[in-house]
This record gives C-alpha cells, sequence and structure tokens, in this order.
C-alpha cells in the first residue's frame, strides 16, 4: 500500500509503501534553491585595465577551523588491540570543533523544507547494505528511508537509512524535528560489508540505522541489526566504556560540557525527540555511555 503525506494530508492507493512528508510552504531556506542569473553588457572591452575598485584588497578569507575535512580523513589506519579495536589516541586538532559536511550519495529531494521518502528497501539497495541470509530482520522488514537534514554548512542536503520498516513512520517524524530545530549533521547513509570489514581509522562521522552486526564486545545481534537504532553524529557523540573510544579518534568530544555543535546533551531536542516516540538513549546509560546511540528497547 502506498501512503503519501504533505502538510498533514494523506491519501492511500495500491503499490508499494511509499510515505513522503514535506514541510509547511513558505520562502525557501537559504541556498535551497537556485540562484538569479545576471546579464553581462557585450559591449564591455575584455582588454581594459580594471580600475582600482575592481582589484580586490585583501585575499579570500582563510576556511574558518573545522569547517573543512582534512585530505587524509579516512586514510590513517591506527594500531589494533588484540579484539580487533582501534586503539584510542588524542583527538587531531583538524578534527576538534569538526563542522563539516560530507558531499551528499543521494539526489537532493524536492521543495524547500523537510522531505521524506520512505519504500521497502529494493533489490539494489539491499545488495549494497550489511544485509545477510541470518540477519536477524528479514529484508522485507527494512523500509528505505531518503530524508532532508541540515548540514553544518547551514545548506540543506539529502540523506538515506534503512531502518525497520514498523518504526519508520515515528523515525521520520523525530528527524522532521532535527530539521525544524536546524541540529546539523555531517552525513547521512548507509552501511556497508565494506564498511564492516574496513581498518579502523578512528575518525569517522555516521548517521544511519540498521547494521547487521553484534553489540560492541558481546556476539549477541546489536538492536542495528533489527533496524530498531539509530545513531547520530557519531564522532561528535562518541562510545565510551573503559579505556575504549569508539570512534578512537573523538576523545576530544568526551567532554560532555561542551556545546560544540552536532554534540546531543540530556534534554536537547534530539534526546527529546526520541523520547517522544518512546525510543531510549545510550548517554543515560551507567556502565558505560553511547551518547550517539537511541533504541526502541533503550539498549
Amino acid at each position: 500500500m502506498k501512503r503519501t503525506y504533505a502538510a498533514g494530508s494523506a491519501v492511500a492507493a495500491l503499490g508499494v509503501i511509499a510515505l513522503v512528508l514535506s514541510g509547511c510552504g513558505g520562502a525557501p531556506e537559504a541556498g535551497s534553491g537556485p540562484s538569479a542569473s545576471s546579464s553581462v553588457s557585450s559591449s564591455a572591452s575584455s582588454s581594459a585595465e580594471p580600475s582600482p575598485s575592481d582589484v580586490p584588497s585583501s585575499s579570500p578569507a582563510a576556511p574558518k577551523p573545522g569547517s573543512v575535512p582534512p585530505p587524509w580523513l579516512g586514510t590513517r589506519v591506527l594500531k589494533e588491540d588484540s579484539e580487533g579495536y582501534g586503539i584510542a589516541g588524542p583527538t587531531p586538532k583538524e578534527l576538534r570543533h569538526r563542522a563539516w559536511t560530507l558531499p551528499d550519495v543521494m539526489p537532493m529531494l524536492p521543495g524547500d523544507g523537510f522531505t521524506a521518502e520512505v519504500d521497502i528497501a529494493p533489490d539494489d539497495v539491499i545488495a549494497r547494505s550489511t544485509w545477510v541470509p541470518g540477519c536477524p530482520v528479514s529484508r522485507r522488514e527494512l523500509a528505505w528511508v531518503r530524508m532532508t537534514f541540515w548540514g553544518f554548512d547551514g545548506e540543506r542536503h539529502t540523506g538515506e537509512m534503512l531502518i525497520n520498516a514498523r518504526v519508520a513512520e515515528d523515525v521520520v517524524g523525530v528527524f522532521r524535528k532535527l530539521y525544524e530545530a536546524r541540529f546539523p549533521i555531517e552525513q547521512m547513509d548507509i552501511a556497508t560489508k565494506a564498511s564492516l570489514d574496513a581498518p579502523p581509522t578512528g575518525d569517522g562521522n555516521g548517521t544511519g540505522g540498521f547494521v547487521c552486526r553484534p553489540t560492541v564486545g558481546q556476539t549477541s545481534f546489536s538492536q542495528h541489526a533489527y533496524g530498531l537504532a539509530i545513531d547520530i553524529n557519531t564522532f561528535q557523540n562518541p562510545y565510551v566504556k573503559g579505556d575504549r573510544v569508539i570512534p578512537e579518534l573523538a576523545r576530544w568530544y568526551l567532554d560532555r560540557d561542551r556545546k560544540a555543535p552536532g554534540m546531543i546533551h540530556a534534554d536537547d531536542v534530539v534526546v527529546q525527540a526520541f523520547a517522544d516516540i518512546g525510543w531510549g538513549w545510550g548517554g543515560d546509560w551507567n556502565s558505560l555511555k553511547d551518547y550517539q546511540h537511541f533504541s526502541e528497547n533503550g539498549t
């Protein structure tokens, strides 16, 4: 069955599940629409010397620290411990105050506000995900969600995730609230089999849902393997248990008194939005802290 939601209306028709949620109308956000073009008179001489007022008085300003990813991002492999995890180290200065957004992997969704589209995950999406026979959720139970979000660059972006279809509508509602609050996200994508087998670099920063893997340090399946958990901005919101930090270079963000963009704090819009659908936050755990993690059953 196909469902379409736009500005509070709902229309049902036969077909695969498809939810489309669009924000309220109004003027486009800055940078979200096409820019106006301007014309130049053909009578202007191309050989004319520039006047003093045409010559820039200074060089372009250097990018703000943390606004541009370093060229080595994702390429410096860490030494591994006996369990195969990277050995945590101090956060490089280039990764402190981290506030860039990586290029979108999905075409921009239409509109100028929040928009989401949800379908039962097609074959090609399943093929590039971590799903394999033996995962605790069937492939037909996974929804493919495309959503708009605000980047650290202040622009509207589009990402994707896999999530259990049973909770897809609730999850879209959460990300609508984050969009309305302009909470920034670096990237939103689907974990791949290659990413599970990749050597640790300790500098990743993902936002996503389904990953068919065990809980960290255990053999039982994670709630991510059921499509019932979501991680948000993993670098700004690391997992920590004793000396283990994931991502391994995110130690700078273990100081939770920081109020850097993209961080999640108790009672903020992110925690409250998930609480509104009954999901728990790993930042509330006692034996360890998983500041990036939200799940339906709280584990």
